[in-house]
């Protein structure tokens, strides 16, 4: 099966997604990015930014790749963790470019899952007032939407990804053959954003979910199968992000079932959910307001609840979160406007909006709705 190429065209640059087969007959591609990156006129220094478990898996291969294209290569590796993505690790990955003397035509390249995509973007955002950047996703979660669109950033302690910038990369190269070492929750997890995708936009993804006997681990996709879902994940973050670059608009519907699950992975200072987890649930409560809005039927309420589970996401809300604490960590989401909290609502699967018209009371009784007994 050959690699997959989907372009990304945008006003302020352009940039290609490369999706390769799920097996290769000697292991990951990622030997190859060196010479990809010397075709698209990068050259010099080159750091990849990076956690020891994943650096154990993947960098040898990567880094020899890079050598032989001609780099300099240096690694930098951060802890792993999203209670880790905090300015400070950004100042670690500075003070690491700053004592290998990383100029304006070199590139830092993120080896490893959202947070590190997330962190090395933003770094070389703010390097030099910045740098080229290349996107190596090592989790699901990344391959189908963190290392798509240029969104760069770390926490604040009052609410997620509050601090960054917007900073394309100039290629997002996607290997499923690297998935093979990934735990098994984090995979389940991604499939919440894939979720997103069917519920907001693509009926085609929701279906191809639903129409799968089982879908929460790696094992449980053919690799044909896999590689479906990566390209049209990969399809629908670029065609909303080539419409909308910067979420002046459009690309809020990308944040379904967001606003509450990143309260609550802030609630609980992120240790008991993964972001996907956390986003499913978020979806489930989203799905809860758009049905007593009527917005969208009980019935298509309940197909995404069953599917979230089926994907081994869950799917209720704990018990003995503070209502108050979850209202501040909503007020603190970047899509409040004016004062107003903005949500994401499904009007069927396969369309959503952005709506600034549910009230604080509704978003509660929402909540108890879906609150574990």
């Amino acid at each position: 099966m050959a690699p997959r190429l989907i372009p990304v065209k945008l006003p302020s640059s352009q940039y290609d997604i490369l999706i390769h087969a799920p097996e290769g007959p000697s292991g990951h591609s990622l030997i190859q990015l060196g010479s990809q990156m010397q075709a698209r006129g990068l050259s010099g220094k080159a750091m990849v930014v990076s956690h020891p478990v994943i650096a154990k898996h993947f960098a040898a291969g990567l880094m020899q790749g890079l050598q032989e294209a001609g780099f300099e290569a240096r690694l930098c590796l951060l802890p792993a963790g999203e209670r880790f993505k905090t300015p400070r690790s950004i100042a670690k990955i500075h003070d690491a470019a700053l004592a290998f003397g990383l100029e304006r035509s070199s590139s830092l390249i993120a080896l490893g899952g959202g947070v590190i995509g997330d962190m090395a973007g933003f770094a070389a955002a703010t390097w030099l007032r910045g740098i080229p950047f290349v996107q190596v996703p090592t989790s699901l979660l990344a391959m189908v939407d963190a290392s798509i669109g240029g969104k760069t950033g770390v926490n604040h302690p009052q609410g997620k990804n509050l601090i960054g910038a917007f900073h394309q990369p100039r290629l997002v190269w996607i290997d499923p053959t690297v998935l093979k070492t990934l735990p098994a929750r984090e995979f389940s997890s991604a499939l919440a954003e894939v979720i997103k995708y069917g519920v907001i936009q693509a009926p085609d993804v929701f279906e191809f979910l639903e129409d799968r006997p089982k879908l929460s681990r790696y094992a449980d996709f053919a690799p044909a199968d896999l590689h479906h879902l990566l390209v049209r994940s990969a399809e629908c973050k670029a065609l909303v992000v080539q419409q909308d670059e910067k979420e002046g608009g459009l690309r809020a519907i990308l944040n379904y079932g967001h606003t509450l699950g990143h309260a609550l992975e802030s609630v609980t200072h992120y240790r008991r959910y993964l972001h996907g987890e956390a986003v499913a649930v978020g979806m489930v409560a989203a799905g809860e307001i758009a049905q007593r809005l009527g917005w969208w039927s009980a019935g298509e309420a309940q197909r995404q609840r069953q599917l979230i589970k089926k994907a081994g996401l869950p799917s209720q809300w704990p018990t003995g979160i503070p209502w108050e604490a979850v209202l501040q960590a909503m007020q603190a989401d970047k899509k409040v406007k004016q004062g107003r909290i903005r949500f994401i609502l499904p009007r069927q699967i396969g369309q959503a909006e952005l709506t600034d018209q549910v009230n604080l009371e509704q978003v509660r009784a929402a909540v108890e709705a879906i609150t574990a007994a």
